[in-house]
């Protein structure tokens, strides 16, 4: 792939785990209050709540508190558990902090991203908490910016956080970066794809079969189904 000079890349379920992750906290979450015994599929309603919040929160229906203050009591009152959501929101968030599972072929990526390309972090998420997973992980190395929502003061995939992110990766370039000249990556089309491409980027759809992602129209200009896959996509 010719003329790239800038790749932006997702965090979650793009280079960490974040589905994992998910199962692991509830089974040690449960454990540790005496929730209960966690259950094959409670991940499951986990994430369908989170989905749906998370789409509100990029419509800009809900903010980062409200998401927080009612996600987990969503999801217990599903599943039929009683136990405080909001205190069990902060255990979920402290350990997320400290979670770094990686997806199969994220280093190799990177790597390669990092030989050819500026290297752009674009994740909807606490500034913190996600530079700090990536440094738990050992990626940091290749980064070159970190654009996160938080850090932006908007999050994808709205025009404006496109807009702060370019601002900033041109910020005292004489020849400045054109999002034609760069591609986006990540595994979700509302917030990953659509923003990006709507914003004149390319994009890679890395697809997982995510709940996020059903009833919408796939329109990234590339699929894929692993990570090492993109290598053989931009060396075309």
């Amino acid at each position: 792939m010719k003329e790239i000079k800038a790749v932006f890349i997702d965090i979650d379920n793009t280079l960490l785990d974040f589905d994992g992750y998910v199962i692991e906290a509830m089974k040690n979450g449960f454990l540790k209050y005496g929730i209960g015994e966690y259950k094959d599929g409670m991940s499951e309603v986990f994430q369908r709540v989170n989905n749906e919040l998370w789409k509100s929160l990029e419509k800009g229906e809900i903010d980062f508190m409200t998401l927080r203050a009612i996600r987990w009591n969503k999801v217990f009152d599903i599943l039929g558990l009683s136990f405080d959501g909001v205190e069990f929101e902060k255990y979920f968030r402290k350990y997320l902090h400290e979670s770094a599972i990686t997806i199969e072929g994220a280093y190799e990526l990177l790597s390669y991203l990092k030989r050819k390309y500026i290297v752009c972090i674009a994740s909807n998420g606490p500034h913190i908490q996600q530079t700090h997973r990536i440094e738990l992980a050992d990626m940091d190395k290749y980064i070159d910016y970190y654009f996160t929502s938080e850090k932006m003061g908007v999050s994808k995939p709205k025009e404006e956080y496109f807009k702060k992110c370019f601002n900033s990766l041109n910020e005292n370039r004489d020849i400045k970066i054109l999002p034609e000249e760069t591609i986006m990556i990540g595994d979700s089309l509302t917030s990953d794809i659509y923003g990006a491409k709507e914003f004149g980027m390319r994009t890679i759809l890395i697809e997982r079969g995510n709940e996020v992602n059903k009833g919408y129209l796939n329109n990234a200009d590339y699929t894929v189904y692993n990570l090492l896959d993109i290598i053989k996509l931009l060396e075309e």
